[in-house]
């Protein structure tokens, strides 16, 4: 059973990404059918940040994701024997 502190880390988790969802599903069907001097523009990066920032992101997890494959099997490789 989960305690109450990661209730709170789930939650704050799952907010955190509906956030970010919204946001950027905003930034990149909403803004670009929005005048170019409306005031909202001002709330968002520039429109080449959108392909430039989740490639970034992509990357990262992809880095990570091998270094945690590598870093699982360094720890279960068996010693050679020794004839």
């Amino acid at each position: 059973m989960a305690t109450g502190v990661d209730q709170a880390a789930g939650m704050s988790l799952v907010v955190f990404s509906l956030v970010l969802f919204t946001y950027y599903s905003v930034w990149v069907i909403v803004l670009p059918f929005v005048d170019s001097d409306h005031f909202l523009h001002k709330y968002f990066l520039p429109r080449e940040y959108s392909v430039i920032l989740p490639g970034i992101a992509a990357v990262i997890l992809l880095i990570c994701i091998g270094a945690f494959t590598v870093v699982v099997m360094w720890k279960n490789r068996k010693p050679k024997k020794v004839d």
